[in-house]
């Protein structure tokens, strides 16, 4: 098993049982789910560039990621609805938990003058999102065969029932947050 699912199941529960003073395992929030996004907007003019995010993404990832479309037609970015302009990759269980650890453990520590998370990223039923700049900050991508720098969105979504409770969770999982 993963590190920090044994560090959900043996360290985190207990904790938020007693914080929180839940009477069932089950009211304890947890991890759900991990959205990692790409948006390519020069997708729109050379397709080659969406194809290269959707592998540094799978190598982020490491799992197959899929392209998303445009909803709407923008004639000022000469965009029509149905085109490709960026990919997602939306991870569970296993891993989920050890992208968790390589993005807390290793790739937030990478991140030019990162002092932490603010909670107001959080949007009120306990769900987190934020973004990075540069996605070099993982160890899979290689510097020198990246044709640009890219953003990479990540969405951390829990069970939990409010702000205070992701918090907590994620806290717990060592997500730095500013006090």
């Amino acid at each position: 098993m993963d590190r920090f699912c044994d560090l959900y199941k043996k360290k985190i529960v207990p904790s938020l049982k007693e914080k929180f003073g839940y009477k069932n395992l089950h009211q304890v929030p947890k991890m759900e789910k991990v959205v990692l996004s790409m948006g390519v907007g020069a997708a729109v003019t050379d397709g080659k560039k969406l194809i290269s995010a959707a592998k540094e993404l799978e190598l982020i990832a490491g799992q197959k990621s899929i392209t998303t479309k445009a909803k709407k037609s923008i004639s000022s970015f000469k965009l029509r609805a149905g085109m490709p302009i960026g990919c997602k990759v939306t991870l569970r269980k296993s891993r989920m938990y050890e992208f968790l650890e390589r993005l807390v453990l290793t790739a937030l520590p990478r991140v030019k003058d990162f002092r932490g998370f603010s909670n107001k990223d959080f949007d009120g039923r306990g769900n987190f999102s934020f973004g990075i700049k540069e996605h070099i900050v993982f160890p899979e991508i290689d510097y020198d065969k990246i044709s640009e720098m890219r953003g990479l969105g990540v969405c951390c979504v829990t069970s939990a029932r409010n702000n205070e409770e992701g918090q907590a969770l994620l806290e717990g999982f060592f997500m730095p947050f500013i006090k």
